[in-house]
C-alpha cells in the first residue's frame, strides 16, 4: 500500500466542482470506494467527481489515442463509477495542465473515453472545448417528476442525456434521486436527465440530474445536448442552414455558451477555476 502523501487539487467549472489527482505513470490504486471517499463533503475533500490525470501511454483504455493526445481524463462520477465524458471536466482538466506547465495557451488535445477533445486555452480567460458531434436517437422518452411527465429529447453527447422542456425549472423537483424515465430500454445504463426553461431568444436555464452524481451545479454535456435540442425543437439545425447555431445556457453555478456548427461539432466555452492544492492522506483511499 502506498504510504506517501498523495498531491491533489481542487477546481470547478461553472461550479461542477472536481478532485484532480495527477498520476502521471498510472500508478494509483483508485477503485470506486476510494473515489466515492474523496468526493465526499463531509468526510473527504467534496466533489462531483474525479479528475484522474494520466498520460494516455500509461493507460490501458487510453493508449491508442497516446499518438493524438499527451493526457487521458480518466474521469469517475462521485459514486466512483466510470463516464464517458465530462465537458466541465475537460476544461478544468486543460486548466490544470496549463497551471502545471504541462500544455501552453492555444490548441490541446485530451484523450477521453468519449474520445479525443480538442480544446482552446485562451490567455488569462475562457476554455473553449470541442465536444464533437451530438447523436439524436429516434426512441421517444418521457421523464416524470412528482406526477407530471414531459417528452424529452433523446440527445447522445459521448453519454446519454433526456432533454425536457418545462414551464418552471422548480417542476424538475429536488433531483437528488434520478428522475423516473420510459421506456426503461432505452437508457440501460442510466442517463443525465435536463430540465429546460427559455430566457428569450437564443438563451434557456437547465438544472440536471447527472447520472452517478445527482443534482449539480453544471454539466457541460448536459448544456450541449440543451442547446441542441433547443436548436430543433426552434427548427434549427445548421447542417441543414449552413448556419451555425449559439444557444446561451444558464446553470445554477454559471453560464456556458455552446455552439453548433454546420459540420456538427459543437464547442462550449466558459470558465474554468482551481481553487486549492494540498495532500491527501492515502489512509482515505485504503480505509
Amino acid at each position: 500500500m502506498n504510504t506517501s502523501p498523495i498531491a491533489f487539487l481542487k477546481g470547478h467549472g461553472t461550479e461542477n466542482d472536481f478532485v484532480i489527482v495527477p498520476d502521471p505513470d498510472n500508478v494509483l490504486d483508485l477503485p470506486a470506494s476510494a473515489v466515492a471517499r474523496l468526493c465526499d463533503r463531509r468526510a473527504g475533500i467534496g466533489g462531483d467527481g474525479v479528475l484522474h490525470v494520466v498520460r494516455s501511454a500509461a493507460h490501458p483504455e487510453a493508449r491508442a489515442m497516446a499518438d493524438e493526445a499527451e493526457w487521458f481524463m480518466d474521469y469517475r462520477n462521485s459514486d466512483g463509477s466510470i463516464a464517458e465524458m465530462c465537458g466541465n471536466g475537460v476544461r478544468v482538466f486543460a486548466g490544470y495542465l496549463a497551471r502545471a506547465g504541462l500544455a501552453e495557451e492555444g490548441d490541446l488535445s485530451v484523450a477521453t473515453r468519449g474520445g479525443v477533445k480538442k480544446v482552446h486555452i485562451a490567455k488569462g480567460g475562457d476554455i473553449t472545448v470541442s465536444m464533437g458531434r451530438a447523436l439524436l436517437p429516434e426512441a421517444e422518452v418521457t421523464v416524470t417528476v412528482d406526477g407530471r411527465s414531459w417528452p424529452a429529447r433523446n440527445v447522445n453527447m459521448g453519454n446519454p442525456h433526456a432533454v425536457a422542456f418545462v414551464e418552471e425549472l422548480d417542476h424538475a423537483g429536488e433531483l437528488r434521486s434520478a428522475p423516473p424515465f420510459s421506456p426503461a430500454g432505452v437508457y440501460p445504463d442510466g442517463v443525465n436527465v435536463e430540465f429546460v426553461v427559455d430566457r428569450g431568444p437564443g438563451h434557456v436555464a437547465m438544472r440536471v440530474h447527472e447520472r452517478g452524481a445527482g443534482e449539480t451545479r453544471s454539466c457541460g454535456t448536459g448544456a450541449c445536448a440543451v442547446a441542441v435540442a433547443a436548436a430543433r425543437r426552434d427548427g434549427a439545425d445548421p447542417a441543414v442552414t449552413g448556419t451555425p447555431a449559439t444557444y446561451t445556457v444558464d446553470l445554477p453555478g454559471g453560464t456556458l455558451v455552446i455552439t453548433e456548427y454546420p459540420d456538427g461539432e459543437i464547442e462550449m466555452t466558459g470558465p474554468a477555476v482551481i481553487v486549492a492544492e494540498g495532500v491527501i492522506d492515502p489512509a482515505l483511499l485504503a480505509a
